[in-house]
């Protein structure tokens, strides 16, 4: 995850770089020149996630055999966006969405796949409220990178089923606390602004949900769960 990650930052910053060397050449007619005069604006979002675990254990093996697999997938995000700017640098967002993921999870030690394979399937209400510090507008377009912290609420957690493990049930809590940071650049169209933006979203609070059997198998070795997920956003205001 945290590679990818790099991997899709870097090709953002290429794109800013090489955007900015097309901009910086000559002067272009300036698209929706009051738009960031605005106190507030409207838009939504479209975009894809990459959610992936990061499990820390209560004893860690050197050669990582007991580790629990993780094989993520790509999903999907839909989303509002709420803008207030502060002044000509400086916005504060809020931008609720809807995240749609799965994580398969693999776990040692076991023979038959109603054991040791998980389907965690899972629907997040994602609310973040996220500072947004930009550049000077260049022509056209205008890079920023944006922090914050967010909440969710996970549809599909099973926080509240009484069924665990044993029962094929991999439990989450329900509402977990994240801290965000990424990147992206604004560009003002003729009919509206367009801003595709990559974020890093690591969760600060533990998710998981132990089974009933304090020496589960499954969960018992287990200390902390964490989510962490790149967010790739398309937004239209």
């Amino acid at each position: 995850m945290k590679k990818l990650f790099v991997v899709l930052t870097f090709i953002l910053f290429a794109g800013n770089v090489s955007a900015q060397q097309s901009f910086f050449t000559r002067e272009r007619l300036t698209n929706m020149e009051n738009f960031d005069m605005k106190p507030l604006s409207w838009g939504y979002f479209l975009g894809f996630n990459f959610y992936d675990f990061n499990f820390d254990y209560i004893n860690q093996q050197e050669d990582h055999n007991t580790d629990i697999l993780v094989k993520e997938s790509i999903g999907f995000n839909v989303g509002l966006v709420g803008d207030l700017r502060i002044n000509n640098n400086i916005n504060l967002r809020l931008e609720p969405g809807l995240y749609f993921t799965q994580r398969n999870l693999t776990f040692p030690g076991f023979v038959e796949a109603k054991d040791y394979f998980r389907e965690v399937k899972s629907t997040y209400i994602h609310i973040p409220l996220l500072l947004k510090v930009s550049t000077n507008r260049l022509n056209n377009f205008k890079p920023f990178v944006v922090a914050g912290i967010s909440t969710a609420f996970n549809l599909s957690s099973n926080e509240n089923n009484p069924d665990d493990n044993r029962q094929g049930n991999f439990r989450m809590k329900s509402n977990p606390m994240f801290y965000e940071i990424g990147f992206g650049i604004d560009f003002y169209l003729f009919y509206f602004k367009f801003t595709p933006s990559i974020r890093g979203v690591f969760a600060m609070t533990n998710e998981l949900v132990p089974d009933n059997d304090i020496n589960s198998p499954w969960t018992s070795n287990i200390e902390n769960l964490a989510t962490h997920a790149v967010f790739i956003n398309f937004t239209f205001q």
